[in-house]
C-alpha cells in the first residue's frame, strides 16, 4: 500500500510540473495566434512556478513574446517589456545556456529567428537614429552586430551595420567605440575613404589634434590621388589656426580645382579673421563670382567691407586736421557703400537672419545721410529687425 501511495505522489508531482510547463506550450501557441495578452498571462504563471521558471523553453517563449510585442507595434502591449528586442535577445541566449542538449540553438538556426531579430534591430536602430535618440540607436546596432557575428545567424553579414553603429557612437560622443566600428569598415573596404574620415573626426572628437593630423597626412599613402584629403587638411588647419599650413594646401587645391568657390570662401574668411581685409575682399569676391547664390559668401564679403571701413574710421579718429578727417571719413563711407549690395543679396538669400538685418540697418543709417532714398529701406529693415528680435 505504501508503494502505491508513493507512486501516486510521484505521478502527482510529475503532473504538476507538466501542468506548469504546459503554460509555456500555451504561451507559444497564443503568440502564434497573436493573442499576446493571453501569452503573457501564461508565461507569467510559468515564471512564477519553481518547476518551470528555469526551464529553457520558458526563456525561449519569453524571447518569442518580446519579439512579437515589438513587431505588433501595439500600445496595448507596451507595458510588457521596456526594451522588447533587447529582452528577446537576452531571453534567447539564456534559453540556449540552459538547454545543454542544444535543441533551442538548433530551433533558432533552423527557423532563422536571429535573422528576423537582426532585421528588427536594424529597423529599431534606424528609427532611434532618425529621432536623434543616438544612445538607443547604438544599443540596437551593437546588438544587431552581436547577433550577426554569432554562429546562430544564418545569413550574410551586412557591412553597413558597422557604419551605422559608428555614426550612432559618434553622435553619442563615444569615440572609442566609433573608431572600432569604422576600423572594421575600413578593413572590409566599405565605402572607400569615408570610414577613414570618420576615424579622423572621432580622433578629433577625442581632442587629439596631433594624432588627427598625422592620420590625415598618412591617408595619401592609402588613397593616392584623392583630392578630398587636401580639403580635409585645409579644414583641420583652419580650425587649428595654422593659417600658413592651410594656405599651402589651399594653393594646391586651387591648382587642382580652380573653380571651387569654397576654397576662395575659406581663404577669405581666414584673412578676415586675421583682419587682412583687402586679401579677404579679393578672395571672397572670387567666391561670389563663382557661386552667387551662396548666403555665406555674400554675407562674408559684405562683412569684409564693413570691417575694413570700421577700421578706417578708427584710424581717422586720430586725424587732428578737420579737412583731412572729413576726407578720411568720406573714403571710409565709400567702402561701407560697397558692402551694401552684398548684404542686400545676403538678406534676399536668407531673409530671417538677424545679423544680416542688423548690418543692413547700420549701413542704411550711415549711408542715408548722402542718399535720402535709403531712408525708406532703413525704416523697413528696422521694423523687420524689431519684430524678429521680439520673437
Amino acid at each position: 500500500m505504501k508503494k502505491i501511495f508513493l507512486l501516486i505522489a510521484v505521478i502527482s508531482i510529475s503532473l504538476g510540473a507538466m501542468a506548469q510547463k504546459g503554460k509555456v506550450t500555451s504561451a507559444l501557441s497564443f503568440i502564434d495566434q497573436g493573442a499576446l495578452d493571453k501569452a503573457k498571462e501564461s508565461l507569467d504563471q510559468a515564471f512564477a512556478n519553481e518547476k518551470s521558471k528555469n526551464w529553457f523553453n520558458t526563456y525561449f517563449a519569453k524571447g518569442k513574446l518580446a519579439q512579437a510585442v515589438y513587431e505588433a507595434d501595439n500600445p496595448k502591449f507596451n507595458s510588457y517589456f521596456s526594451d522588447p528586442l533587447g529582452e528577446a535577445y537576452a531571453a534567447y541566449e539564456k534559453a540556449m545556456e540552459l538547454d545543454t542538449k542544444g535543441g533551442i540553438k538548433k530551433r533558432i538556426i533552423t527557423n532563422m529567428i536571429y535573422n528576423s531579430l537582426a532585421l528588427d534591430l536594424y529597423a529599431q536602430g534606424s528609427k532611434h537614429f532618425e529621432a536623434q535618440e543616438y544612445e538607443g540607436a547604438l544599443k540596437s546596432f551593437e546588438t544587431q552586430i552581436q547577433i550577426t557575428e554569432s554562429d546562430k545567424y544564418a545569413g550574410i553579414i551586412d557591412t553597413g551595420m558597422y557604419y551605422n553603429a559608428g555614426l550612432a557612437a559618434v553622435n553619442c560622443k563615444k569615440y572609442d567605440a566609433a573608431i572600432k566600428f569604422f576600423e572594421t569598415c575600413a578593413e572590409m573596404k566599405y565605402m572607400g575613404i569615408s570610414p577613414y574620415y570618420q576615424i579622423y573626426e572621432s580622433v578629433l572628437g577625442q581632442g587629439d589634434t596631433v594624432k588627427a593630423e598625422a592620420y590625415l597626412l598618412d591617408l595619401p599613402n592609402k588613397f593616392p590621388g584623392d583630392n578630398t584629403i587636401t580639403l580635409q587638411l585645409i579644414d583641420l588647419y583652419l580650425k587649428s589656426g595654422k593659417f600658413d599650413e592651410a594656405l599651402k594646401y589651399i594653393k594646391v587645391a586651387k591648382e587642382i580645382d580652380p573653380n571651387n568657390f569654397s576654397l576662395y570662401f575659406a581663404t577669405g574668411i581666414m584673412f578676415l579673421n586675421q583682419e587682412k581685409f583687402d586679401e579677404a575682399i579679393s578672395e571672397l569676391t572670387k567666391s561670389v563670382e563663382l557661386k552667387s547664390d551662396l548666403f555665406d559668401s555674400q554675407y562674408g564679403l559684405g562683412a569684409a567691407y564693413i570691417n575694413k571701413a570700421a577700421d578706417m574710421i578708427l584710424k581717422a579718429n586720430d586725424i587732428m586736421d578737420v579737412k583731412e578727417y572729413t576726407k578720411a571719413v568720406d573714403v571710409a563711407n565709400a567702402v561701407y557703400a560697397k558692402a551694401l549690395p552684398y548684404m542686400e543679396k545676403a538678406h534676399e538669400l536668407n531673409p530671417n537672419d538677424i545679423y544680416t538685418m542688423r548690418s543692413l540697418s547700420e549701413l542704411y543709417y550711415r549711408l542715408k545721410q548722402k542718399d535720402p532714398s535709403l531712408s525708406t529701406k532703413y525704416d523697413e529693415i528696422r521694423a523687420k529687425l524689431s519684430a524678429a528680435e521680439q520673437k
